[in-house]
């Protein structure tokens, strides 16, 4: 479902991604692990079709990111870091302007805001103005707005910010459910722990470079305290004191 083949993102001097390759299959959450400028961020927003690549490849769904954009946002939820909050709009508002952005129109706009305020558990707060929502609310409200047009794949970068256990479960017990009805996920995060418990497998960048590739289980094996240690070993090793753009 993801596909991307020598992806470089060069910022004048600065490489913010350097040939980088992996592959998402279908049905699969895939952790994407790395360092504060490490890449992460760059690459998410270049396969949701926010920043142009410099060189290579990707494809969202069989659809080149590059030459069919329309078909790619068609097909993914993206939610980034900051969520893309109207803090003056209502939940309702807000969620109904992104579905008529989106191209859902008439009475199909009603039902998914119901679906996507099911799937969230915003119900009770639709009527609520956003600036006035706990940070854990307006995160679920960027969460359903990735959520409209019922998407193939799902692009998020630390969705977990600002949630509380309760929420970080709940998260958690909803992408496995979308990746069990053979949904894709692409997932950031800083929360190691949280990671061991929710992807297939990981992907790890440092300044750029993929570090590696591979299941969850294997890379928590590669050290004798596990997944942390893996990665800070794996980082470490690469650690250079140049800085990136995320």
């Amino acid at each position: 479902m993801i596909e991307v083949r020598n992806l470089t993102k060069r910022y004048r001097d600065l490489m913010a991604l350097d040939d980088v390759s992996f592959d998402v299959a279908q049905g699969e959450i895939l952790g994407f692990l790395g360092r504060n400028g490490a890449g992460k961020t760059t690459c998410m927003r270049i396969l949701t079709g926010c920043l142009p690549a410099t060189s290579g490849s990707a494809k969202i769904a069989g659809f080149d990111v590059f030459e069919k954009p329309l078909e790619v946002k068609r097909r993914i939820g993206y939610l980034p870091e900051n969520p893309p909050l109207y803090p003056d709009m209502t939940v309702h508002g807000y969620l109904k302007f992104v579905a008529e952005i989106k191209g859902i129109k008439g009475e199909r706009i009603k039902s998914e805001l119901e679906r996507v305020a099911n799937l969230t558990s915003i119900g009770a707060v639709m009527d609520r103005v956003i600036a006035n929502l706990s940070k854990g609310f307006r995160q679920r409200v960027g969460l359903a707005q990735a959520l409209l047009g019922d998407p193939e794949v799902l692009i998020l970068d630390e969705p977990a910010n600002g949630l509380d256990p309760e929420g970080v479960r709940w998260l958690r017990d909803f992408l496995r459910c979308f990746a069990a009805e053979g949904g894709t996920v692409l997932v950031s995060s800083h929360l190691l722990a949280e990671v061991a418990q929710t992807v297939d497998s990981v992907v790890i960048l440092d300044h750029g470079r993929l570090v590696t590739h591979t299941s969850l289980a294997d890379l928590a094996g590669q050290q004798p305290g596990g997944l942390e240690e893996a990665f800070l070993h794996l980082t470490d090793n690469n650690h250079a004191t140049r800085e990136v753009p995320r």
